[in-house]
């Protein structure tokens, strides 16, 4: 599981936008948001790096919290 804190996350289209970047790297991937801490948890195969480029590709720069 990769934890990431999301400044930007503010709002349901938030939400859904980040799931369906994380979705369309990893469609398995079990994604979930918490807008109270802004934080994204992701249970992925992909590496941390893509996950990334997947968040700053949306415009959300997100920073690996736990990994």
């Amino acid at each position: 599981m990769q934890l990431y804190k999301i400044p930007k996350m503010k709002c349901d289209g938030c939400v859904k936008t980040i799931e369906g970047a994380l979705k369309s790297l990893d469609p398995s991937a079990d994604v979930s948001c918490d807008l109270t801490t802004r934080e994204v948890s992701v249970d992925t195969r992909a590496l941390p790096a893509l996950v990334a480029e997947a968040l700053a590709a949306v415009g959300y720069d997100g920073t690996l919290l736990e990994a």
